[in-house]
């Protein structure tokens, strides 16, 4: 009884111009070409005015196209690629699960799974070990890129320019003393991650807790997201005896997960 009263308590949050927006690109995508404005006005409901409106901003943000001189519109591009993206995230979540299960069985270590959004990284996918020391980062946790081994590979793939026009007037937020909080800095770690083609950390982010990550590739050979493990700083230290199995077993599963999503680059990347 009183989850339903919290139910019927709840605000209702709804933006009614999105909902409109939303319903006249289901009605384009079921093949309606909106060629009579009038008769469109009336199927859904719009104002014809706001429905005009409507109509120029999607496809002024590439959500529509004009399907040709009077025959309406279509889905544009701008909303294809969206839907790509969706896919993408959703499939590759699905491949690499497995390879992060037998990553974190050989190495006892917790593993996860990230892209790139902005200056920040979000997990997809979160793996760990039976153990005390396993991670604490869930799905959909959002952390800087800059500080993490996860947003600095991603970050070393891009081209110099978007990485300046990216961080151009941002602040790099300090986590320990090993943080990079310039640009000028975090370069520098960056053509390091990428001459390497690993990120390593020991307690970079976090007091006490190490990581390393590589990039994973889609079918095309651009950066799908990237993949890491984490554990006790001590794990990671230069006299561990631990980096060389962890970097070839990292590598590994990454390439694993890579000619899994259709990328074929490594061998030629060996000729």
């Amino acid at each position: 009884m009183v989850e339903e009263l919290s139910v019927e308590k709840r605000p209702d949050y709804s933006v009614p111009p999105v909902i409109r927006a939303f319903a006249l690109l289901r009605h384009i995508a079921a093949g309606n070409r909106c060629r009579n404005i009038s008769k469109t006005s009336k199927a859904l409901g719009i104002n014809r005015t706001t429905l005009i409106r409507l109509l120029a901003t999607l496809e002024a943000e590439g959500m529509i196209e004009s399907a040709g001189e009077g025959n309406g519109y279509r889905l544009g591009t701008g909303l294809i690629a969206l839907a790509s993206e969706a896919l993408n995230e959703r499939s590759i979540v699905q491949v690499a699960r497995p390879y992060l299960r037998k990553l974190v069985a050989e190495l006892n270590l917790s593993s996860h799974l990230g892209v790139l959004d902005g200056r920040e990284i979000v997990y997809l996918l979160r793996e760990t070990p039976n153990s005390h020391l396993a991670s604490n980062v869930r799905e959909g946790t959002r952390l800087p890129a800059h500080a993490t081994t996860i947003g600095r590979m991603l970050l070393s793939q891009l081209p110099q320019v978007m990485l300046r026009q990216l961080y151009k007037g941002a602040t790099l937020d300090s986590f320990t003393e090993k943080t990079r909080t310039s640009l000028q800095e975090l370069e520098q770690q960056l053509d390091q991650d990428r001459m390497q083609g690993i990120a390593w950390s020991q307690a970079n982010f976090e007091p006490g807790i190490g990581s390393a990550a590589v990039i994973v590739y889609d079918h095309l050979g651009s950066p799908a997201g990237a993949v890491n493990v984490t554990g006790h700083a001590s794990d990671f230290a230069l006299d561990s005896g631990n980096l060389l199995r962890i970097e070839t077993a990292l590598k590994a599963v990454a390439q694993e997960i890579s000619e899994a999503l259709g990328y074929r680059g490594w061998a030629s990347d060996q000729m």
